[in-house]
């Protein structure tokens, strides 16, 4: 009796061992050997360029996946695993054998990276004479001037254009439309690339744009000023690095540096004091050669590596006082979300290039 036990015991051991055994049809330890073919595909369906990571599937006509018990050959050459990552851009070759079965070649694309550029933040001062804590962005910028070259400001004045208002700003600037989209409360109020508020203190977080500049941008612009006579005339080159640009336009600005007015001055930087005498104003908006929010770029002209060159040609506007303080200011921006791509900054008589990463 004690024997019959132990080889019923036995038998129903070796049953559930072979039981165990049998792998379903998703299984990759060795099933499919009823396949009579097999196919190698991509794991994802997006743009591969150099230097990404491609991961294959192995899948048998019986829908078994045997990525990793079949070998892999790319351009004919034998690899390790399931995945390649090529350092050079072409197209790529790749084909899988299993249990003496060969796959139809896959042919993978492998784009160049993109082209960046340098990334040069936009910051919008929202300001005034009148206005007693604006001496703090102004001392801010100065602030990120000394920590990277990679800014680009713009001093926006604001209020009344009336002498005899306790408001009156000789250097005010109609940008009622900025306004409204940044939506404004109050001054002094600094955008960074127009959707990012400069977070208060300003001075304590000049972080803030050196962080933005350290990423590159998708777009590149080259300023090409010139002024004959009256007559300004900037030529602006922007490219294209990459397909993800949305509807973007362009905005083209004409600066005044070295404007001398009383600054009214309720903090404790500049020495303090209730007003700042012959305060020196930079970066003061006199025009826009464009509309503000921006003006469209053709679509035709909007593709990677792309280089798309316009030209504005103009008076000097009446309302600057020093020609040789002029400067141009143009950037890009998203036309869906109005999120500055890049920005740029030029004297009169600068011919720029890209600034390609």
């Amino acid at each position: 009796m004690k024997t019959n036990y132990i080889l019923k015991s036995l038998f129903f051991a070796l049953t559930l061992i072979f039981t165990g055994c049998s792998g379903d049809s998703s299984d990759d330890s060795g099933g499919g050997s009823s396949a009579t073919s097999i196919t190698v595909t991509r794991q994802s369906s997006s743009d591969v360029y150099v230097g990404d990571a491609i991961f294959f599937n192995v899948i048998t006509d019986t829908g078994t996946v045997v990525s990793n018990s079949a070998s892999l050959s790319v351009n004919g050459t034998s690899i390790s695993g399931i995945n390649y990552t090529s350092q050079t851009s072409g197209v790529l070759n790749v084909v899988a054998t299993y249990n003496g079965l060969t796959s139809e070649t896959l042919q993978v694309t492998v784009l160049e990276l993109p082209t960046k550029f340098v990334r040069n933040v936009l910051i919008e001062d929202y300001t005034g004479t009148w206005c007693g804590w604006c001496p703090r962005v102004s001392y801010g910028i100065e602030q990120v001037d000394l920590a990277t070259d990679q800014s680009v400001t713009v001093a926006i004045h604001r209020a009344s254009t009336n002498p005899s208002s306790g408001y009156f700003d000789p250097y005010t600037y109609n940008a009622s439309a900025l306004e409204n989209l940044v939506g404004l409360t109050g001054y002094p109020t600094a955008m960074l690339n127009r959707t990012i508020t400069w977070t208060y203190p300003e001075p304590s977080n000049v972080n803030q744009i050196v962080n933005l500049a350290s990423a590159g941008a998708d777009v590149g612009l080259a300023l090409t000023p010139t002024l004959s006579d009256n007559t300004i005339s900037v030529d602006v080159k922007i490219k294209f690095g990459t397909l993800s640009v949305n509807t973007p336009k362009l905005v083209v600005y004409i600066l005044e540096d070295g404007l001398f007015y009383n600054q009214t001055n309720y903090t404790s930087y500049y020495g303090g004091g209730g007003v700042l005498s012959n305060f020196k104003h930079d970066n003061v908006l006199r025009a826009s050669l464009t509309d503000l929010l921006g003006s469209s770029v053709p679509s035709s002209e909007v593709f990677a590596e792309n280089e798309y060159t316009q030209t504005i040609t103009v008076d000097v506007p009446s309302n600057v006082t020093n020609t040789s303080n002029m400067r141009v200011v143009a950037f890009v921006v998203n036309g869906g979300n109005n999120a500055v791509y890049n920005a740029r900054s030029a004297s009169f008589g600068d011919t720029q290039t890209l600034e390609e990463l």
